[in-house]
């Protein structure tokens, strides 16, 4: 169908900020817990991570997502 599904986990192949997401995407969000399972993953083309500093070592869903979509957005405008 023409779409590149990105799957979103600590530890991700790439950053979020070095994927390439400007062509037209799926994203897949894991919950708070486990994160995406690992069947899901192995069908994800990408599996990528949003860098995280201090303490913090992991984000709820919403603000995962909220992130990886706003990135998205954000690249996007910017061509």
């Amino acid at each position: 169908k023409g779409l590149w599904v990105y799957g979103t986990a600590a530890e991700g192949d790439t950053t979020l900020y070095k994927a390439d997401l400007k062509s037209a995407a799926a994203i897949v969000i894991g919950n708070e817990g486990r994160g995406i399972g690992k069947l899901v993953r192995e069908k994800c083309d990408f599996v990528v991570s949003v860098p995280m500093k201090g303490k913090i070592n992991s984000l709820n869903a919403s603000n995962a997502a909220a992130i990886v979509l706003a990135e998205i957005r954000r690249r996007r405008e910017c061509r």
